[in-house]
């Protein structure tokens, strides 16, 4: 509404046009108001409009009883009594009063009544004819002179019938005047005339501002009555007020409601009091309340301050805004404020606060909640000079319980071990959920290291022992990184991030294990992060290539294929070892372009050699994970032209830990095309019999390290090596010892049964050009040697 308003408030936004009702404002209604406020103005002085006009009349009788024939004087007279009856009765009897509702029209009328009252007046400026200077001439002028004053008073609010009667008076007289050469007395009417028509307007324009604004302030004062009724019929808010001495005053039934009171108990009592409720005999008040007695004290206006209160027996919780109140001397008399119930809004607010902060799964605090308690545990450790811990905790192989359960028992799995962590926790720990099967601990006083050693060792063997999960019995481990703080991190991400190299170390160590963190761990983390990208250049800058290592039939010693081994020559690094850029590879998740390129290259070079010389490939458990890869597989063989039997794949048995994922049915698409596929590093992993019926080898590869125990004597390992050959033998495989380095290992694993060998006895990897010259030309002891 105020926007309406503001227009017409303005005196320079007012126009000419509109004061005399030929025009409206942007907003036709409140014009509408604005001139039945003028009318109702000209009614209420209409009666000393009629007086004026008497008094004058009976003046101007007097003045001229002697000079004009009585029968012209008295019609003259009669005249001027209808015409100001007239127009009195005509304001009087307006149907427009204040608050109503007027036309262009109404106010454009009451010009017909200025109108007749000048015609009228001007009668004896021409027809009684007083001659000039004369003493009836310049009293005439003072009556009329005070008339049309007493006529710009009276129908000032009506501008256009003002300047109707006062302006045609005043311009007859003026007329007359000059016409008997008065020119001085002329310019003085003329003059006289404009002042009353510029008064008359600016009092007119007063007068529409005036009402223009009240207006705008009852319309407010109504909205605002209407909200407060509003506000006050609605449940959960409610006004409330004290007086100086902070008792309550005025209190509306629906605040003694939500109190728990009838309004008659709750007036007069201290406000603190009705809101303390049971404590206000204790003293046991909430911090809140607390905080709303020194805003009160200190006559404080406040809002959003929330406080528990007790309400027949339940807790809930109010919100509170107020501002001091002050009469007209300045003198304080109290607050008057707003309450809302927000009980449910805070519950609802904890809920959302709770999952923010909490994993929905295991009910632990989640990584945003460990990351705020850390935080606060590293302020407390350096505002006391102390110390506290980080733990970061992994899993281990946990991913092929989830592989080959099934995600339903992966959770349950995580359940028992959050309940297991929360069994370990003391008042100065804090177990959290990081995501998947990382776990983290909070220590917040870390000072004695062997208690913070200690725990880490408890939790290890703890989450070690066996599980029962849904007539399953699952076994896992844990691996935990150790940082403390200050010393090695200033910041919780600081400190997060050396807990994580801990675990990484820990991890790498063998699993099982913890690690606390040393200062070289971000040595080698950054050393691993600047081979990572170069890395993952090498492939495009042409840094890799590979040798072949011969492999050969045990019993005759002829060359039967090669083995491709990738080699990093990085300008660099130098020679990078494939112990440490193969793994790196894999969790860099570059393990699949380049084992392509491999597998592309070696049947491109084997594509030369005889036909009866096979190429072995390893493959990792990234690539096989792939559904792709056979596509991958059959490109390779078609464009290099080579027979499908004389590739030969080369799998560990870790690929077997991820048959959920699908490595089983790609195995056994290669298989459908004709590749043979051997098992690498067999009877150091998870060695199983399940897989090796399942799947379709051609052949079984023995570690280097059974052979070496084998050629020192060790039992176990030549019993291994007879039990892989006997049940390679039954299955119909061909059994490769590796590692034969000198020839008392050849004929002893030529006398265990192997039917290939591959070592340096025979020939160590070989370049390119090297293993091609051997491949395309006859084999023998000699060569090999």
């Amino acid at each position: 509404m105020s926007q309406d308003i503001a227009p017409a408030t303005d005196p320079t936004a007012i126009r000419f046009s509109q004061l005399l009702g030929f025009s409206d404002g942007a907003d036709a209604a409140q014009w509408a108001r604005i001139r039945s406020t003028q009318l109702d103005a000209g009614r209420q002085l209409a009666l000393f409009l009629l007086a004026a006009n008497l008094s004058a009349a009976a003046m101007t009788v007097s003045l001229f009883a002697d000079e004009v024939r009585h029968m012209l004087l008295t019609g003259w007279a009669a005249l001027v009594a209808i015409v100001s009856v007239a127009v009195a009765v005509r304001r009087l009897s307006t149907r427009h009063r204040d608050g109503g509702y007027a036309t262009q029209a109404d106010l454009r009328t009451t010009a017909i009544e200025g109108v007749a009252l000048a015609a009228a007046w001007s009668i004896p400026c021409l027809v009684f004819d007083p001659h000039p200077g004369s003493n009836s001439a310049y009293v005439l002028w003072m009556i009329l002179s005070v008339l049309m004053t007493a006529g710009a008073v009276a129908m000032a609010p009506l501008a256009l019938a003002t300047i109707a009667f006062v302006g045609g008076l005043g311009t007859i007289v003026t007329a007359k005047l000059l016409l008997l050469h008065s020119f001085a007395a002329a310019g003085a009417t003329s003059l006289f005339t404009a002042m009353l028509v510029i008064i008359c307007l600016n009092r007119a324009r007063s007068l529409v501002v005036i009402r223009a604004s009240q207006m705008a302030l009852g319309e407010r004062d109504e909205t605002v009555s209407l909200l407060l009724r509003e506000f006050e019929e609605t449940s959960a808010d409610w006004l409330w007020e004290t007086d100086a001495a902070r008792r309550v005053i005025k209190a509306s039934p629906r605040f003694a409601y939500a109190c728990g009171l009838d309004p008659v108990t709750i007036e007069g009592m201290p406000f603190l009091q009705v809101l303390a409720g049971p404590t206000w005999e204790s003293g046991n008040f909430s911090a809140g309340l607390r905080s709303l007695a020194d805003k009160l004290k200190t006559r404080e206006s406040f809002r959003d301050l929330r406080l528990p209160l007790d309400v027949r027996g339940e807790e809930r919780w109010w919100e509170l805004a107020a501002s001091p109140r002050f009469d007209e001397t300045g003198s304080f008399c109290g607050f008057r404020g707003v309450g809302s119930d927000v009980t449910e809004q805070r519950a609802s607010a904890d809920k959302i606060n709770r999952m923010a902060r909490f994993d929905t799964l295991t009910g632990l605090p989640n990584r945003l909640m460990v990351n705020e308690t850390l935080v606060r545990a590293m302020a407390d450790a350096d505002k006391w000079g102390r110390r506290c811990a980080f733990m970061m905790i992994d899993l281990d192989r946990f991913k092929a319980v989830n592989d080959t359960l099934g995600h339903p028992i992966g959770d349950r799995l995580l359940g028992r071990v959050s309940e297991r962590l929360g069994q370990l926790m003391s008042e100065n720990e804090m177990c959290g959920r990081l995501g998947g099967d990382e776990f983290a601990v909070v220590m917040r006083d870390a000072t004695n290291t062997a208690k913070v050693e200690g725990l880490a060792r408890r939790i290890i063997e703890t989450l070690s022992r066996p599980y029962e999960v849904d007539a399953h019995t699952l076994y896992i481990g844990a691996s935990v990184g150790l940082a403390i703080g200050p010393r090695d991190g200033r910041t919780a991400e600081m400190l997060i991030r050396s807990a994580d190299l801990a675990l990484y170390r820990a991890k790498d160590a063998g699993r099982g294990v913890y690690h606390a963190y040393e200062p070289e761990l971000h040595v080698q983390a950054e050393e691993r992060r600047v081979l990572e990208m170069a890395l993952r250049q090498a492939l495009d800058n042409g840094e890799m290539h590979l040798h072949y290592q011969p492999v050969v039939d045990a019993g005759t010693g002829g060359l039967k294929g090669f083995e491709a081994l990738l080699r990093w020559q990085s300008p660099q690094f130098g020679n990078v070892s494939p112990a440490k850029f193969i793994p790196l590879a894999e969790e860099a998740r570059l393990i699949q372009p380049i084992g392509e390129w491999v597998l592309r290259t070696a049947c491109a070079e084997a594509a030369t050699w005889r036909s009866d010389v096979r190429i072995a490939v390893n493959v990792s458990p990234d690539q096989l994970q792939n559904p792709h890869f056979v596509t991958v597989v059959t490109s390779a063989l078609a464009n290099s032209g080579l027979s499908a039997e004389r590739l030969e794949l080369e799998v560990t048995e870790s690929v077997f830990m991820h048959e959920g994922l699908g490595a089983t049915k790609v195995l056994e698409r290669i298989l459908d095309l004709g590749v043979r596929l051997s098992l690498d590093d067999f009877g150091t992993g998870y060695s199983s019999l399940g897989y090796l019926s399942r799947t379709r080898f051609s052949s079984i590869k023995i570690d280097r390290s059974f052979v070496q125990g084998a050629s020192k004597g060790v039992k176990e390992a030549i019993a291994i090596i007879r039990a892989v050959v006997a049940l390679a033998q039954s299955l119909g495989m061909a059994t490769t010892a590796e590692g034969v380095e000198t020839e008392a290992e050849h004929r002893m694993v030529q006398d265990l049964g192997c039917t290939k060998v591959q070592g340096y006895y025979f020939g160590r990897p070989l370049p390119v050009d090297e293993a091609r010259s051997l491949a395309t030309r006859r084999w023998d002891d000699t060569a090999a040697a």
